[in-house]
């Protein structure tokens, strides 16, 4: 057994935990990085192969606002691609497809357009009383926390059409279902990645472009920086903050110690790692409360892009349940080789369908892809590749843990709080982005500059660093206009009605009593 001492040990070797090491070996300190896998990257993972040249079977898309992720791919001089939406995008509802253009597919019902704009309007207004950095100090945190997203919906939802939007909405955000987030949580996740515009767009939003050669690239550059501070294969299994320096132990046999460690993992992987002494009572239940997400991530190839023939750009907004995906973009590479479109099977139907082959899934995404595009085309894939991140032993799910009712409240303020000499980064211990790349990187560059706060390298007033915007990618405001910001609600509008029928009543009856000569003809 052999024995290796540094500055910081660092758990994980996704993009959260090697920004850390980073960002701390720049500063002159000694890290070292512990990943269990073969390979860095953690929940980005980027595929290379003949059939794709490489396809990004994990997270792959950053936009505006994401400055962080976008800083690092410039510094390594990776070019990013914007992600096709010049042609119609689809929207497959009731069996019939309709062409539109924009995030959200129209409504052309009026009660529905109404229901759907309150539905947006409200979710951002209730956003902007929570707090980024500790959702539990919102005004109705309880309140929030208490309640499921899907009794949100019924609450302030009229119509069978919105409803069922507004489930695909949270399935696509955070691949789970309305009845299993918090309110809290999930009004919360929206607001920190900008509002439900920004978090559900293509163009000028969170899915805008990807990195041309893959989203692994970034990591794999920040190994190469590191170098042999990088260990792969070397999953921890022992913690402990008993002796003057911290001992961690692998199940390979190898023994690090260091002043201080950072954990850079799901929290729900916590649970694989013996800790001496023992995690605080909040910290420990906390950890077994927060699931991940449920996703299969599947990549269909085709000789040709047949769907920009027919007028459309390769996305698709499908509500139909008995279909696997929900959600598809354009995956064709950006100099139009390898037409692909990328689909997910998401929350519900990834549990459903996940003990299928992959043959007959891929047979049920041929099938929707033809219906939806109205071509035998669809039916005939050149390739396919899928990632079933619910598999994966070191992830436990993707994108992101999600927080059930009630916990956030009670457990939430205990996410970044150290633990003795621990430390804690990944996605879902950010306050912008998190969920992204661009949240993994803020987590990670915190929790380094935490423990140089801890060393007296830098004053606590320097652990969060605000990033400044990216001159290549700068964020364009989102315009609502009037009819989006006064349009009533369903129960506005019938309130309305109401008030009117009552007056009209009224009237009526006055103009009658006036003419029969019962009010006094003052």
């Amino acid at each position: 057994m052999s024995e290796n001492r540094y500055d910081v040990i660092v758990i994980g070797g996704g993009i959260s935990g090697l920004s850390a090491a980073k960002l701390l070996t720049e500063e002159g300190l000694s890290p070292v990085v512990l990943e269990a896998r073969d390979r860095v990257g953690g929940r980005t993972f980027t595929e290379r192969n003949k059939e794709t040249k490489w396809v990004d079977l994990g997270g792959a898309y950053i936009g505006p606002t994401q400055n962080r992720i976008l800083r690092l791919a410039k510094e390594y001089g990776i070019k990013t691609y914007k992600v096709n939406e010049k042609e119609n995008l689809a929207h497959y509802v009731k069996g019939k497809t309709y062409p539109f253009k924009g995030p959200f597919p129209p409504m052309w019902n009026p009660l529905a357009l109404m229901d759907y704009n309150n539905l947006w309007r409200t979710m951002d207004e209730m956003g902007k009383e929570i707090p980024r950095e500790a959702p539990w100090r919102a005004p109705h945190a309880e309140e929030w926390d208490k309640m499921t997203m899907q009794e949100l919906f019924n609450k302030i939802l009229w119509t069978n059409v919105a409803r069922q939007f507004a489930k695909l909405f949270v399935n696509v955000n955070v691949t789970s279902e309305p009845h299993e987030v918090s309110a809290l949580w999930f009004l919360w996740y929206v607001k920190q990645c900008g509002g439900t515009m920004r978090i559900f767009s293509t163009t000028n939003g969170g899915q805008e472009r990807k990195f041309k050669g893959g989203s692994s690239q970034i990591s794999e550059a920040m190994q190469r920086q590191l170098g042999d501070r990088v260990k792969l294969q070397s999953p921890v299994y022992s913690i402990d903050q008993t002796r003057d320096l911290v001992e961690v132990k692998t199940v390979n046999g190898e023994t690090y110690k260091s002043k201080y460690v950072i954990l850079a993992i799901p929290p729900g992987l916590n649970m694989k790692i013996h800790f001496t002494p023992e995690l605080p009572p909040l910290r420990n239940q906390l950890v077994s409360r927060v699931p991940m997400g449920s996703v299969i991530k599947c990549m269909m190839y085709y000789e040709e892009a047949f769907w920009k023939k027919k007028g459309f750009c390769g996305s698709m907004v499908i509500e139909d349940e008995e279909t696997p995906i929900g959600l598809t973009l354009d995956d064709t590479k950006p100099d139009g080789s390898k037409p692909c479109i990328m689909g997910f099977i998401l929350a519900r139907k990834c549990r459903k369908l996940c003990i299928l082959t992959k043959e007959e899934r891929k047979k049920m995404i041929c099938d929707i892809y033809s219906k939806v595009l109205s071509t035998e085309e669809a039916l005939h894939p050149c390739h396919y590749e899928e990632k079933n991140w619910c598999e994966e032993e070191y992830s436990g799910g993707c994108y992101t843990a999600y927080y059930p009712p009630g916990i956030l409240t009670q457990f939430g303020r205990v996410l970044r709080e150290p633990v003795g000499r621990l430390y804690f980064a990944g996605t879902e211990t950010a306050t912008e982005w998190s969920g992204y790349m661009e949240g993994a990187v803020q987590a990670g560059e915190r929790a380094a500059r935490e423990i140089m706060c801890a060393m007296g390298k830098i004053p606590s007033n320097q652990i969060w660093k605000p990033e400044p915007e990216s001159e290549d990618v700068p964020a364009l405001p989102f315009v609502t206009t009037f009819w989006e910001r006064n349009l009533p609600s369903v129960g506005g509008f019938l309130k309305i009605m109401r008030v009117s029928t009552v007056l009209s009543v009224v009237a009526v009856t006055s103009l009658i009593a006036y003419k029969k000569g019962l009010f006094p003809r003052t």
